[in-house]
């Protein structure tokens, strides 16, 4: 492991999803300790947008934005929100200088699947029909997210090709959650590891599938065809469940003619990004940023 990340793994509490509620604060708490960033050259807005039921979003724009990425937090599908993810979604803006659009989607085990890929899916075409007023085009509208949100971004791209709906110009998949099925040689051997491991990945699919059966919009690993996706950027950590279920949909995209960058970082833990004293998460937090202007300058 990263030594610089391997100093603060003690001070990582070992989260239990069997109580989605302590397990939210909880949450809150880590997220709040995170520094501020910084906010300067761009507008912050807080919309909802009109859907069944309708969506907090919130909007961070650049001065001089000429894209937009439609933005989904982690946090297993049951915690995280708008002010959870605010450090992460302002750094994104700011490193990218994309529009930021994060989405407050609904959370399990109140709200199991299909219900918050039904909300990325509403903001997603929100965020096309509306491209103008955001200050961007209507082909440089992305989607991505890290690890749950990644997942969510996955979908989406799934579903807007089988509905012919909203174009994507580009996916960002940081350490996705694609594989309910969770029999990879990382998810079933990473039952120790800092912040996310087997057990917690497991309780995590247990309340987004809410028992019902896995499509491949919920777990896009068992979608059987992934030509006609958009480009993606898929980032994987060394030690983290979800990085084999990752670099396998990755190669996966490869050999269905979708054009692909991967990144797998050595001696990271999922979500260490979070520790941005790092060396190693100060190269992640840019590459990330720096993968959406690519693609969004085009």
């Amino acid at each position: 492991m990263d030594p610089e990340l391997e100093a603060f793994v003690p001070f990582f509490p070992r989260t239990d999803l069997t109580d989605p509620v302590t397990a939210r604060q909880n949450f809150a708490q880590l997220a709040a300790a995170v520094p501020a960033p910084d906010t300067t050259g761009m507008d912050i807005e807080d919309r909802t947008v009109p859907a069944d039921p309708p969506v907090r979003i919130r909007v961070y724009r650049p001065h001089r934005a000429r894209g937009a990425v439609v933005w989904l937090h982690g946090g297993g599908f049951l915690m995280g929100d708008l002010d959870t993810e605010h450090p992460w979604a302002a750094r994104i803006a700011a490193s990218s200088g994309a529009v930021v659009i994060s989405v407050d989607y609904r959370l399990a085990p109140e709200h199991p699947f299909p219900a918050a890929l039904d909300d990325a899916y509403a903001v997603l075409t929100w965020a096309v029909g509306h491209a103008a007023e955001l200050g961007v085009e209507p082909d440089r509208v992305a989607i991505g997210g890290h690890s749950a949100g990644a997942n969510l971004a996955a979908a989406v791209t799934l579903l807007a090709r089988d509905r012919q709906g909203p174009p994507i110009r580009f996916q960002l998949l940081n350490q996705p959650g694609l594989d309910d099925r969770q029999d990879s040689w990382s998810a079933v051997n990473f039952t120790e590891t800092p912040w996310f491991f087997r057990a917690k990945s497991l309780a995590s699919w247990r309340h987004y599938l809410g028992g019902g059966p896995a499509t491949a919009y919920a777990a896009p690993a068992r979608a059987e065809d992934l030509a006609g996706l958009p480009p993606a950027y898929l980032a994987t950590a060394e030690f983290d469940p979800n990085r084999d279920e990752g670099l396998a949909y990755a190669l996966r995209l490869l050999q269905a003619g979708v054009s692909v960058e991967i990144h797998q970082w050595p001696g990271a833990f999922h979500g260490s990004q979070a520790i941005l004293s790092a060396e190693i998460s100060q190269r992640q937090n840019e590459e990330l940023g720096a993968a959406l202007a690519r693609a969004l300058a085009g």
